[in-house]
C-alpha cells in the first residue's frame, strides 16, 4: 500500500494518524480508517496541547528515517489526529524508508 504517502517536488508527504499520551513513542505500521483511507499510525508520549504532540510526531519521523528533525514537519491536522507530515529530502532515498517504517 503506497497511498498513504506522496511524493511531492522536494520530498514526500505521509498521511499520519497520531495518538497522544500514549505509553512509548513508536511507529505501529499501517492502519485503514472507516473512510477506507490509509495512514501510517503513530503514537506519542506527549500530551496533546500546545503542539508538544505534533512536535514530538516531528521528531520521532525524523528519527525513524534518520534525517534531520528540520526536514519534517506538519503540514496540516494541527488539532486533529490525522495529520500531514512533509519531509524534505530525495524521494528516491525517503522511499525506501518509508517502505520500512511502513512495516
Amino acid at each position: 500500500m503506497s497511498s498513504w504517502y506522496k511524493i511531492v517536488e522536494d520530498g514526500v508527504e505521509l498521511s499520519v494518524r497520531l495518538t497522544p499520551s500514549a505509553s512509548q513513542d513508536t511507529i505501529d505500521g499501517l492502519v485503514k480508517d472507516a473512510a477506507g483511507i490509509v495512514r501510517l499510525k503513530a503514537r506519542v508520549r506527549a500530551v496533546a496541547e500546545n503542539n508538544k504532540a505534533n512536535r514530538a510526531l516531528e521528531k520521532l519521523i525524523a528519527k525513524k528515517l534518520k534525517t534531520a528533525k528540520t526536514a519534517v514537519r506538519l503540514v496540516s491536522g494541527e488539532t486533529s489526529r490525522s495529520k500531514i507530515i512533509r519531509v524534505e529530502g530525495d524521494p528516491d532515498d525517503l522511499l525506501q524508508a518509508l517502505e520500512a517504517l511502513a512495516g
